[in-house]
């Protein structure tokens, strides 16, 4: 994870759509999977889709897309549960801020916020925690700072 990267914008809402689309169906560029496709594709879900619960369901999503693209998800690439069930309660967090605003303009502040940054999980976990294999596999509780309950949500993290 790095920390000196300016996101990637969304033009518009049919931008994202598309991603979070493409994302489910398996047909997304590999290309095109990248940080910012992933928050958005996650703000969508929880905007638009209430037919599927990300907590829930976007392990899978994510899994199958990986391997629709080539990719592996094993205890050393591909899905990493810990740092998105961390992003999506980030994302959660950071919607609830914007609300009352269009789809892009909600994401595209999300991307703008801490929680659209590429190290933001690193405020809660030391490198060596987050990027371990049980990290990767299944949550891991934060080492270094906590992670409260959601109040929409009691399953859910927030910072």
């Amino acid at each position: 994870m790095t920390t000196e990267h300016e996101p990637r914008l969304f033009a518009d809402d049919a931008s994202i759509r598309r991603v979070g689309e493409g994302m489910i169906a398996c047909t997304l560029a590999k290309a095109e999977w990248t940080h910012e496709a992933h928050l958005a594709t996650c703000a969508w879900l929880i905007l638009e889709r209430p037919d599927i619960a990300p907590e829930r369901d976007l392990p899978t999503l994510i899994r199958r897309y990986n391997e629709s693209v080539g990719g592996v998800n094993s205890d050393s690439e591909g899905y990493h549960e810990t740092i998105t069930q961390v992003y999506i309660a980030g994302v959660r967090a950071a919607l609830a801020r914007s609300a009352g605003r269009g789809l892009a303009d909600r994401v595209n502040a999300l991307l703008s916020e801490p929680e659209g940054r590429r190290d933001w999980p690193l405020r809660f976990y030391s490198r060596d925690l987050l990027f371990s294999p049980q990290a990767r596999l299944g949550w891991v509780e934060p080492d270094l700072a906590r992670l409260a309950p959601c109040r929409d949500s009691p399953n859910d993290i927030h910072v």
